[in-house]
């Protein structure tokens, strides 16, 4: 076939409009497991401190019928702990012209990034506090750093070789990685009731997620043929000491397995996030999202972790 001469094709022709969708697709994840499985509490200073207690051992009690007590135990007192509020923002800058044009997808630019910047902010969140940096007290010219989640473990935990616990001022040190097994989550999982907790999360990174899945408690399938279904995974794990809801975390280490009683744990807000309008000192919108949080351990006997794991 030919084309008859003079035809106008889309290819030289002047003045054919744009088709461009008016949808932004962005599969970027915006989960946070731990912190919408913790609790949420205020912050009133920048070191944050809160109390712990406990009850003494049960032993064998029989007393005197008509006793006078002439001698008291003696009172323990609470323990106090605390943490630093860190600061972490995400900015934005759009020029005066681009925030009025006609555009896709977004009526105001400004807006559209501070939206963005937001769902950033969030997942900065949540790899601040389940990753294991330095805390750090933080003067004039160094940031505060949390103690995050890796950093608060000391009675119920599994270390590679060489592994060793987070300080007040130090990270957890990473051991020689090793597979997970089912045998070691059961003996954090032990250790972690005996303290005195009740784990309910169970928190892997997305290749752990699968070792999981692997489990010998997990070895009757359920295949539901009316629907082909094969069900090879395991959402909630039952162990002896209760029911345990296992999630895959995408901004945790993958080489950790966290094992938490969430309501042992909560994030603290000095400043709630919040979108800042800033000075305007040219032609151009400005804008910042920002928070300023730490990490509430309230009691970290009550959860447990099982570290240098094998992520492949």
């Amino acid at each position: 076939m030919a084309i008859i001469t003079n035809t106008a094709l889309t290819f030289s022709s002047v003045g054919n409009r744009e088709d461009l969708s008016d949808q932004i697709y962005n599969i970027s994840p915006k989960e946070t497991p731990f912190i919408a499985a913790i609790g949420k509490n205020k912050a009133t200073a920048t070191l944050h401190e809160w109390q712990t207690d406990s009850l003494a051992a049960a032993a064998a009690n029989a007393q005197l019928e008509g006793d006078d007590i002439t001698s008291f135990q003696a009172v323990a007192p609470t323990a106090k702990l605390n943490n630093r509020c860190q600061i972490s923002y995400k900015t934005a800058i759009v020029s005066g012209t681009q925030d009025v044009v006609d555009k896709a997808g977004r009526h105001r630019e400004i807006v559209y990034q501070l939206l963005k910047r937001s769902n950033e902010l969030k997942r900065d969140l949540e790899f601040v506090l389940t990753n294991n940096q330095a805390p750090a007290d933080g003067n004039s010219t160094t940031a505060r750093q949390l103690r995050p989640l890796c950093g608060w473990y000391s009675t119920n935990k599994s270390r590679g070789a060489s592994g060793a616990d987070g300080t007040t001022s130090a990270a957890a040190t990473d051991g020689t990685q090793r597979p997970l097994t089912e045998s070691l989550v059961k003996t954090v999982l032990q250790a972690c009731w005996t303290s005195g907790g009740n784990p309910d999360l169970i928190m892997v990174g997305p290749f752990n997620k699968t070792v999981f899945s692997g489990f010998t408690g997990n070895a009757t399938r359920l295949d539901q043929s009316e629907d082909r279904k094969l069900i090879s995974t395991i959402d909630v794990y039952e162990s002896d000491f209760g029911a345990h809801k296992i999630v895959a975390s995408r901004f945790s280490r993958e080489r950790d397995c966290h094992i938490l009683d969430a309501s042992l744990w909560a994030v603290s807000y000095l400043r709630k996030m919040q979108t800042i309008d800033l000075a305007k000192t040219g032609d151009a919108e400005k804008g910042m999202v920002l928070a300023e949080y730490t990490l509430e351990a309230r009691n970290q006997a009550g959860s447990g972790i099982v570290a240098d794991l094998t992520t492949s």
